[in-house]
């Protein structure tokens, strides 16, 4: 048990590096792919190219937003700086967005969770790796609507990989997986907009479903969407009632998908056998 908590606190102090570098992330990635698109329509055009690039995800230095200032590796320290600051930038006293230690505390408290249900294992790794490619994602998701490709899709290929060996679900019934993720939300999402004339979630999700299939199997698929309806109801009830959210505002279904297929990597199959049973389809 001491071994374990040990294990489980070192997990969570390297998510706090980790969730440092997700803001970051989170941040840059969506301005650079921005960069890169304006770039392509000005080859395209033949007009003039975009300004210089957005700094890159991992040399350039974190500056305040307000004034400029380059932020010294004191001022980074995960939790701590935010603390030791008040919230706000050592030069001009801007106020610091409340994102940063938010996204830093829930990467080092998931990934302590992670560590501590798998123990020293290699599901601890991926479930590492799993956990927080959702984060990043969903924090892209929730300040711009967009999960990107260059994370939702190396994160299905990785889950393919990694259920070569049956670290998660066999092989096959992950390819079913992946297929069947990205299948169910594309049905969806065409038979809505014929209903309605409206779209009612973009391509991103079905290839954050197809990842979590790839990584959970076909069998976990309806866990999945269960958790992400209930907490994405759950979590729009509660903005329109406590916060005053406009309801025709969209809200993005990534993070949802997100927190379910977490919960489902940990407790899926034991909520799965739970229903079978109750049902009588268990033999």
């Amino acid at each position: 048990m001491g071994n374990a908590a040990a294990l489980a606190a070192l997990a969570g102090a390297l998510g706090l590096l980790v969730g440092s570098f997700l803001n970051v992330v989170s941040l840059r990635l969506p301005r650079r792919m921005e960069h890169e698109w304006r770039a392509q329509c000005a080859e395209l055009t033949g007009t003039e190219p975009p300004e210089e690039a957005p700094p890159g995800l991992v040399w350039d230095r974190s500056r305040c937003p307000h004034c400029g200032h380059g932020i010294t590796a004191l001022e980074n320290i995960p939790l701590v700086s935010y603390l030791a600051l008040r919230g706000r930038c050592s030069a001009c006293g801007g106020r610091i967005s409340a994102q940063y230690p938010a996204v830093e505390a829930l990467t080092g408290i998931l990934s302590a969770w992670v560590v501590w249900h798998f123990g020293a294992t290699a599901a601890a790794v991926g479930g590492l790796l799993f956990a927080w490619t959702l984060i990043g994602m969903s924090v892209i998701d929730i300040r711009e609507q967009l999960l990107p490709d260059s994370m939702t899709l190396p994160l299905l290929w990785i889950g393919l990989l990694l259920n070569l060996h049956g670290t998660f679900a066999s092989l096959p019934d992950a390819v079913f997986g992946a297929v069947a993720g990205y299948l169910s939300l594309w049905i969806v999402y065409h038979a809505f907009r014929l209903l309605t004339g409206k779209e009612g979630m973009g391509y991103g999700d079905f290839k954050l479903l197809a990842a979590l299939g790839a990584w959970l199997g076909w069998q976990l698929l309806p866990v999945v969407i269960l958790f992400a309806s209930l907490v994405g109801v759950i979590a729009g009830v509660g903005m329109i009632l406590l916060l005053g959210r406009d309801r025709q505002l969209p809200i993005p279904f990534g993070p949802y998908l997100a927190a379910a297929g977490f919960l489902a990597m940990l407790y899926g199959h034991p909520v799965m056998d739970a229903y079978l049973r109750f049902s009588g389809l268990s033999g």
